[in-house]
């Protein structure tokens, strides 16, 4: 992998062609992204390049990315995650990724990733927390069929048997049950690149992208191509 950069998503909409064809797209604000560290093997044993996205204040920076939200000290000391920042000659930022990157020693501290690094026809893969829907029912969850809507009836959205009686009178595990549905990890592979703006660090990519609006999208060069 060579190219990855981090975006957010602003919405859908449709573009047409030179033959009047449709083609439905999702909008993504990407980047810039400023290289906060550069990893290399004989200091932390793999080679990465660590990016920042989206300023913040520093006072509502995180101690750890990963961990429980911890606000700044009220007489204004400085983090560690702030000196982090600043030992990279970066503002503090909201979003911290690694990529592993087969060109990382290429880069230099505090350097800008812009949407140009991406060209039109590309071949990406997109990452994101798809929407939560909250506690759902098999039918919404797992597509399974309603029961009869008559009177007489007593299952219309009700899941129906879940086990045998006698024999092996359990319930398997990963037996399709109502409950979470959403908010989990997804990456959609091989979407193309309809569009590059440079200016407005915009890309068109063809198809839908997980997440809601104003959500975290990580773009990769894809590591799979159709035949």
């Amino acid at each position: 992998m060579k190219k990855a950069i981090l975006a957010k998503k602003i919405g859908m909409t449709q573009v047409f062609n030179e033959d009047g064809a449709v083609t439905p797209v999702t909008v993504l604000e990407a980047g810039p992204c400023s290289v906060v560290q550069i990893k290399t093997p004989e200091k932390d044993g793999y080679s990465a390049v660590q990016v920042g996205f989206l300023p913040r204040k520093d006072k509502t920076v995180e101690k750890d990315q990963g961990g429980k939200r911890k606000v700044a000290h009220p007489h204004g000391t400085p983090k560690p995650l702030v000196g982090h920042f600043k030992k990279a000659g970066v503002e503090s930022k909201k979003y911290l990724r690694e990529f592993k990157l087969e060109n990382s020693s290429e880069y230099q501290l505090a350097q800008e990733i812009k949407a140009d690094i991406f060209e039109v026809g590309d071949k990406i893969d997109a990452t994101a927390i798809s929407k939560g829907k909250g506690f759902q029912g098999t039918i919404k969850r797992l597509g399974q069929h309603r029961g009869p809507m008559k009177h007489g009836s007593k299952f219309h959205r009700h899941q129906g048997s879940n086990g045998a009686c006698s024999s092996p009178s359990r319930v398997f595990k990963g037996k399709g049950m109502p409950g979470q549905m959403g908010c989990v990890r997804r990456t959609i592979q091989n979407l193309e690149i309809i569009s590059v703006d440079a200016d407005k660090n915009l890309l068109l990519v063809k198809g839908s992208v997980p997440g809601p609006r104003k959500g975290l999208v990580t773009i990769k060069e894809t590591v799979k191509t159709k035949r």
